[in-house]
């Protein structure tokens, strides 16, 4: 079954729908490997509205939705530059968040996602992407790795109280 998927460029008139969705796909994605206190805790903090506003307004972080009809099914997080939460490579694209609720795993929308990414990546002639992954997220390690990624390093990423490591991959383009 075909599902006719839409990828749209959001703004802050989007910052409630973004919250809802990137509240429920994360918790869909980590609850239950974490605990309730450190979800929450990431939850308000991460999705806070001032923070998703600052992160909308910022004019080197881009997010799309996954729509379906008018529904959100999932999102994707994008920054460039000095935005870029860690390598900061004036040739490179994060992908700090690609997410889908679970009722649509496996129907590629993380698919089409991914490779609105890739085509933005390019339209900029950037030379590589990257992204990291928590390590425990076999799911999406696979997914990535599929798609041409390679691992090239490894960072602490702190959910609540607690330092998780992740991945951190990379595909070239140039």
């Amino acid at each position: 079954m075909d599902l006719n998927i839409t990828i749209e460029q959001i703004n802050n008139s989007h910052i409630a729908a973004l919250q809802q969705i990137g509240r429920q796909t994360f918790s869909e994605t980590f609850a239950e490997s974490n605990s309730a206190e450190n979800m929450a805790k990431y939850l308000e903090e991460a999705y806070a509205y001032e923070k998703l506003i600052e992160e909308l307004n910022n004019p080197y972080s881009f997010f799309y939705f996954a729509m379906l009809d008018e529904k959100v099914i999932g999102y994707l997080k994008l920054n460039m530059g000095g935005s870029q939460t860690e390598l900061k490579d004036n040739d490179a694209l994060e992908i700090e968040r690609i997410y889908v609720l679970k009722e649509f795993h496996g129907k590629k929308v993380g698919q089409l996602l991914f490779d609105k990414a890739i085509e933005i990546a390019k339209a900029q002639q950037l030379a590589y992407v990257w992204l990291g992954v928590w390590e425990e997220n076999k799911r999406a390690l696979q997914f990535y790795t599929k798609n041409g990624f390679v691992e090239f390093d490894q960072h602490v990423f702190v959910l609540g109280n607690e330092a998780q490591t992740d991945i951190m991959m990379k595909l070239e383009l140039k």
